[in-house]
């Protein structure tokens, strides 16, 4: 079924009597070709670019819950490719151009919207980074502005430009960052896998991981054992505990992230914007509410609630950027389990088990990551061979020192 506005207008007529399933609900096949673990983004992104790129169609995805009941259900929608390192810089890029022609790949409206990301500066040295940070992006072939205070006041004056503490000097703007829906994100690649011949098997966890030899042969699951060649795990904050069914310890810390969103409020925001001097970033939904969120807790968890300690310093943070925001009203928060890896980037590669791979470590960078991340594991999987943009994304680089750390801060996860 296609979606189209004449098909919008026709089932309106008809009282929209027409409208099928937007995916089936298959029973768990005795075995596939690939299995992919992970009803998230990642795992659906996977499955719909192993079918759409490589014609490997006897592909489950297994998912423990309903498919987007993880992260991709749970984060601040923003899609951006400001990043500085090589590594980081050209894989973020390939992800955004994915997002640009989202909506026509899958038929599917996934609220892309291009609004612009500003992140501010508030001293010389800020300005300096995000100087050099804006050309990296130029000279990826990507788009960066530096902005005055003067540039910044014509586009976000409902700014605190009066206070001491944290003058604004400035921003970086990313005119080509942005927002997406996240549950969009997973209903439009779940429809095109689906569409494709991909089983969707959604209240089916993964308990279990064979191997035999040194290879894969399959999983077990709370719907039985179902055999797969080649396995993929694809569960962002769950990773270490799915990796250790195979007897895999990962370099992976969980750690749980709030966000909030407020009730619904006039257009006030058009952009993206990012806090320099804390970890606070906020936009506007279409729905009208803002959408706002900030550091980690700081504690390892498996658990998708966060504390009050960290909601106060959210809050905090918000109302020194923006005062403007104090009598809007909190409608509700959550917490998602961010994988967090000791540099800040993330992994795709096999494992030494062969047929096994794994993708994880996004940290904050998941959402945004979605489209490049399916096409790069699925392409691994495919050719056994590394995506150029994502050749960089080994699991052995803590090993062997190749790490990339975007920022600067050292091989603490909780600092990433």
């Amino acid at each position: 079924m296609r979606y189209s506005g004449f098909r919008v207008f026709l089932e309106g007529l008809r009282g929209n009597s027409g409208w099928g399933p937007a995916w089936r609900k298959p029973d768990p096949q005795p075995a596939y070709d690939v299995i992919v673990i992970g009803g998230g983004g990642h795992g659906l992104s996977t499955a719909y670019y192993l079918a759409r790129n490589h014609g490997i169609t006897n592909v489950a995805v297994l998912e423990k819950g309903y498919l987007g009941s993880g992260n991709i259900g749970r984060n601040t929608t923003i899609v951006r490719a400001n990043y500085f390192l090589p590594g980081n810089s050209e894989f973020y890029s390939h992800s955004l151009k994915l997002w640009e022609g989202l909506e026509t790949e899958l038929n599917y409206n996934v609220m892309h919207s291009q609004r612009g990301l500003i992140n501010l500066f508030h001293s010389d040295g800020q300005r300096d980074a995000f100087a050099r940070r804006g050309n990296a992006m130029l000279a990826q072939g990507d788009d960066a502005i530096l902005l005055d205070r003067d540039g910044v006041r014509e586009k976000l004056p409902y700014l605190d430009f009066e206070q001491t503490r944290f003058p604004i000097y400035g921003g970086l703007y990313h005119p080509r960052g942005g927002t997406a829906r996240h549950d969009a994100v997973a209903w439009g690649y779940a429809r095109g896998a689906d569409r494709r011949g991909v089983d969707l098997i959604e209240n089916c966890e993964v308990t279990g991981i064979a191997i035999e030899d040194g290879q894969v042969i399959g999983v077990q699951t709370t719907r039985g054992a179902i055999r797969a060649n080649k396995v993929a795990m694809v569960v962002a904050g769950r990773s270490s505990q799915v990796a250790s069914m195979a007897g895999i310890r990962l370099p992976i810390e969980s750690h749980v992230l709030q966000a909030f969103v407020t009730e619904g409020l006039k257009p006030c925001i058009d952009h993206v914007v990012s806090f320099g001097m804390g970890h606070f970033y906020i936009s506007q939904s279409d729905k009208g509410g803002l959408v706002f969120g900030g550091d980690l807790d700081f504690y390892a968890s498996y658990a998708a609630r966060g504390n009050l300690p960290m909601v106060e310093h959210v809050m905090e943070a918000g109302m020194t950027l923006m005062p403007m925001i104090g009598r809007a009203k909190v409608l509700r928060s959550w917490g998602g389990i961010m994988d967090m890896s000791p540099d800040g980037s993330p992994i795709i590669d096999k494992t030494p088990i062969e047929g096994l791979f794994i993708n994880c470590g996004w940290n904050y960078g998941g959402f945004k990551a979605v489209p490049a991340s399916g096409w790069c594991l699925a392409h691994l999987m495919a050719t056994g061979e590394p995506h150029p943009v994502a050749r960089r994304f080994r699991l052995d680089r803590f090993a062997t020192g190749h790490i990339l750390d975007e920022e600067g801060t050292g091989s603490q996860h909780n600092l990433h």
